[in-house]
């Protein structure tokens, strides 16, 4: 094994350590500074996960009280994006292969990743082969384009033996595609600016425990984003959006599941005005009418999920299976089921990336299997 490799499978620090700072110049050496001058391919791995769709997206003010465009996901544990990054030192860096050959995004992250990589390095930029696997369903708004651009940022730093923050990791993902998810940072509830890169505000450490019934709308078919027209946000809309905010900062903070659906659901129904699901309104009903706190779907795609406090009124179980039964009687077929916690204690969690407790009370709360 060469010394190299070595630092290509060396122990990983957390991807989701530090939000904002960043040590150095943005990187952590895994062990030593990087790939050696001269010496063989150097294989780097990288994972990413992927998300539910969002829980708020619209129109914010920064710290400085600028307009940005930023959004919320819902974590969710399981299907991810994986990339395997063979580095070819004195090879051109145009030499690059990408399998499959049709992910154009991912190729762009990496060339960008080499470049980055290789100055934090002192070296020449190199080419190499990337090769993405992964069980993201693409054109539901999970965020499948970003699972494999972050995976292959990582995959690459880590051939270099590096590993770079998440604002580093960011910065290159928006560069890559234009917009990106805050799949970076993990489970933790953010809001993001999808756009810049760039976290306008932590939330908290974790969302409530809710127990959510996926679903897509439009029969599973996939949303062209480019297509969608573009609505300008008016002063009156930004005030909404910053009402909510402050009420989804609220929810986080006591555990109030109800309330942060809520939230959801008025996102999800201003969200309308561009998406226009036919199946928006029997969607709510639903919701309503097994006790649900709310609804949420993809602000760009046609995943949607039903949310429910398990603090709520009645049999959790049963009222997760009659929903169920509903949607799909509807016509609105249902995909997984499952919680905020699995998010918490799913593979980035397990790297020991839990987040403290948050300082405010919060109610017990029962998540079973479902």
């Amino acid at each position: 094994m060469t010394p190299a490799t070595r630092r290509a499978r060396a122990p990983r620090t957390s991807h989701a350590a530090g939000l904002h700072a960043e040590t150095g110049a943005g990187a952590v050496p895994a062990t030593g500074t990087g790939h050696p001058t001269g010496s063989g391919p150097a294989t780097g791995t990288g994972h990413a996960p992927c998300h539910h769709g969002e829980l708020l997206q619209g129109v914010f003010l920064d710290a400085e009280g600028r307009r940005c465009a930023g959004l919320v996901t819902l974590p969710l544990a399981g299907p991810g994006s994986r990339a395997e990054f063979v580095l070819r030192p004195g090879t051109p860096p145009e030499a690059l292969t990408v399998v499959p050959a049709d992910r154009g995004k991912a190729a762009r992250a990496a060339g960008l990743a080499v470049t980055e990589c290789a100055r934090r390095a002192g070296l020449p930029p190199s080419g190499g082969q990337l090769r993405l696997t992964g069980d993201v369903p693409v054109g539901l708004g999970m965020g499948s384009s970003t699972s494999d651009v972050i995976a292959t940022v990582r995959a690459v730093a880590d051939s270099y033996g590096l590993r770079l923050t998440p604002d580093a990791v960011a910065r290159l993902a928006v560069r890559a595609e234009r917009a990106s998810d805050p799949l970076m940072l993990d489970a933790r509830p953010v809001l993001f600016a999808h756009r810049e890169g760039r976290v306008l505000e932590v939330l908290g450490p974790a969302l409530p425990p809710l127990a959510v019934v996926g679903c897509v709308l439009g029969g599973g078919a996939p949303v062209d984003t480019l297509a969608l027209p573009v609505r300008e946000a008016t002063d009156a809309d930004v005030r909404e959006y910053e009402r909510l905010r402050a009420l989804l900062r609220r929810a986080i903070a006591t555990g109030d599941g109800r309330l942060l659906g809520q939230v959801a659901t008025a996102s999800a129904r201003r969200a309308q005005q561009v998406l226009n699901h036919p199946e928006f309104d029997a969607l709510t009903a639903i919701a309503r009418r097994f006790g649900a706190a709310g609804v949420q779907i993809a602000h760009s795609g046609a995943v949607a999920g039903v949310l429910f406090d398990p603090a709520g009124p009645g049999d959790l179980r049963h009222r997760v299976r009659a929903c169920r039964h509903a949607l799909n009687t509807h016509g609105i077929p249902t995909t997984r089921t499952f919680t905020t916690k699995e998010s918490l204690d799913g593979p980035a969690r397990r790297r020991g990336d839990r987040p403290a407790r948050p300082d405010t009370s919060r109610r017990p709360s029962r998540l079973p299997a479902l």
